[in-house]
């Protein structure tokens, strides 16, 4: 009945976001039209739609939403890469399924990087 579709982040600045989302997260831009839309493929089937923020939809609403990657390489390289291109990282924690490490994009939507346990990977 459905398939395929997107997860749509509002926007407060689509010029900033788009840069997070490629150059800071290093995810592909798929198609933009100019600031009324812009869709970046994070892999695995996961696309995230860019949108600018409206009136009944702000942008970087706390608890609304929140964004997980999952790392392909040690999380620790994952959390030096993204120090490196100038995001900032809020916390590594672990538990018993694996290593999380948490940031926002630049509206402060939250995000999260993660890798599991190698007895818990598919």
């Amino acid at each position: 009945m459905l398939i395929g579709g997107n997860v749509t982040i509002y926007v407060s600045d689509m010029d900033r976001a788009v840069r997070f989302y490629t150059e800071a997260l290093g995810l592909r831009l798929r198609e933009r039209y100019g600031d009324h839309w812009a869709s970046v493929d994070a892999g695995n089937g996961l696309v995230i739609g860019l949108h600018p923020a409206t009136p009944e939809a702000a942008a970087g609403k706390a608890g609304s939403i929140s964004i997980g990657f999952e790392a392909t390489e040690p999380i620790e390289r994952v959390v030096e890469t993204l120090r490196a291109r100038g995001v900032r990282v809020d916390g590594v924690r672990s538990d018993k399924g694996g290593t999380f490490a948490s940031f926002t994009d630049p509206d402060g939507t939250p995000c999260y990087a993660y890798q599991i346990r190698a007895e818990y990977a598919r």
